[in-house]
């Protein structure tokens, strides 16, 4: 799907029907025309050991493997064994093979089947078609994207110039050391979490201290390609030394991105800083996510703890006003809801997108 840049939505329009929140049969189009054809971030390089290991992915929905084999040849693989469908790997490891913990079948980095404990008790078991099924993989710096499609777009054009953007803005990738990762679950449709993600309206009533750190009063919005993107300076009490965090810094300019359908690109103003992660659904009214945390090597601990305080505490405001919409959505008496045009707008260009991809409500 194309966007246009800037966004051109000046006036509002109903959303998708509420019933889309919460309809099986829409997770299931989703499953088939969404997650299994669209680029996942699906971990950062540092998960892997050298040649000869490799890392299960937590993305959800579909499971994927990440190897980097003897020939450092990065490849990814459906995580499944072919055998009775069990995971086959669940953590990181240095190891030149995958083992099922099921059977024991197992196979090299390569995604071949190397062994499968009777097989050879079995006349018509071939086990050259019984490798893990090849996905594509592909970096851009530190991270790894993954889509199910073997025959997928390359990621570049993908990700379109979202590389450029963000590096026209301040921020250098390849700079950052990986910090953490952090989970987290939420009750409610993934796309109610992605749409809170894409529009600061609720922040002035809902995130005091964020808004005491990114001056959402001159926020620009911008859409191009899969790219929906969030920018504003620093709010002049940070940049005192009187907000949550102190935004002086090598970045002035703090840029949220969506990247459709649901990966999330968080920089605040002040040292080099990064949070990158996809969220995603476990069921048509639940969902669950993560974000790997980067910073500079330079960056002071405190200025690191005071972020995350910050970022906790907007997460969590997020999750209760995200599954109060959820809630409300759900009541099943009220067919739709109203996208504002100006401060929503990229919640209209998201609606967009998913509408085009489960070609569906074009009304």
């Amino acid at each position: 799907m194309t966007l246009t840049e800037p966004p051109t939505q000046v006036s509002g329009r109903p959303t998708v029907p509420w019933s889309w929140y919460s309809d099986p049969a829409i997770l299931a189009r989703e499953m088939e025309r969404i997650f299994r054809r669209s680029w996942q971030y699906a971990g950062h390089v540092g998960e892997l050991q050298g040649p000869g290991s490799y890392f299960a992915s937590a993305t959800g929905p579909v499971p994927i493997v990440i190897t980097l084999d003897g020939d450092a040849a990065l490849r990814g693989f459906i995580n499944v064994c072919r055998h009775r469908g069990a995971i086959v790997a669940t953590d990181a490891r240095k190891r030149r093979t995958l083992q099922c913990p099921y059977h024991a079948w197992t196979y090299g980095l390569d995604g071949c089947l190397r062994a499968a404990p009777r097989g050879g008790d079995d006349p018509a078991f071939d086990a050259e078609r019984m490798g893990l099924v090849p996905v594509s993989v592909d970096t851009w710096g530190p991270f790894v994207f993954a889509n199910p499609d073997p025959r997928a777009e390359p990621l570049s054009s993908a990700l379109g110039d979202l590389p450029e953007v963000v590096a026209e803005h301040g921020l250098d990738v390849d700079s950052l050391r990986f910090d953490q990762r952090a989970h987290y679950e939420i009750r409610a449709n993934w796309k109610i979490a992605i749409e809170n993600y894409l529009e600061c309206y609720h922040c002035p009533v809902s995130h005091p201290g964020f808004v005491e750190v990114v001056d959402e009063r001159r926020l620009e919005l911008q859409a191009a390609g899969l790219r929906a993107s969030q920018f504003a300076p620093a709010h002049p009490r940070s940049l005192e030394g009187r907000g949550p965090i102190d935004a002086q810094g090598e970045l002035q300019i703090s840029q949220f991105h969506l990247w459709f359908p649901n990966m999330k690109f968080n920089v605040y103003p002040g040292n080099p800083n990064l949070s990158i992660g996809p969220l995603w659904p476990t069921g048509p009214v639940t969902s669950a996510g993560y974000l790997d945390y980067f910073f500079a090597d330079t960056t002071d601990q405190k200025w690191i703890d005071d972020l995350f305080e910050l970022d906790n505490q907007v997460g969590a405001e997020d999750v209760a006003l995200v599954e109060a919409a959820q809630r409300g959505s759900s009541a099943g008496i009220i067919e739709r809801g109203w996208v504002l045009g100006g401060a929503e707008t990229l919640i209209g260009h998201f609606q967009d997108y998913v509408r085009d991809e489960l070609n569906l409500d074009r009304a």
